[in-house]
């Protein structure tokens, strides 16, 4: 056999493997599934953004909240403790708010076809 029918049988035995239409449905499949896989990642990292930003408001809101509890006890006790208490239950929310926002995610990259 000769090197140019090797290459021929090489390029033939190629194309029909790379174009058979039950590979280009798979690949399709896995390459969809990847983009599906990437942007979970990236809805899950926003909403860990959106918890980091409600942490440090909350954390400022419990700053300002302690140092007028402290300047004026009597007055402020009351009214600023809300604060704390409200700002507490925000980043509250916003932990159950990523925890569903994970397993969602994951639910719908399980239940995304992957080509297999």
């Amino acid at each position: 056999m000769s090197n140019a029918e090797i290459v021929k049988a090489s390029i033939e035995l190629i194309n029909n493997t790379n174009l058979d239409p039950t590979t280009i449905r798979k690949e399709g499949a896995g390459k969809a599934y990847q983009s599906v896989a990437q942007s979970m990642a990236m809805v899950i990292q926003d909403v860990v953004d959106y918890e980091r930003n409600l942490m440090a408001l909350s954390q400022a809101a419990i700053g300002v909240s302690m140092e007028k509890i402290v300047q004026n006890p009597d007055t402020n006790l009351e009214t600023y403790s809300k604060v704390i208490d409200e700002s507490q239950d925000i980043v509250n929310e916003g932990v159950k708010t990523l925890a569903q926002v994970g397993l969602e995610a994951g639910q719908i990259l399980k239940d995304f076809p992957s080509g297999d």
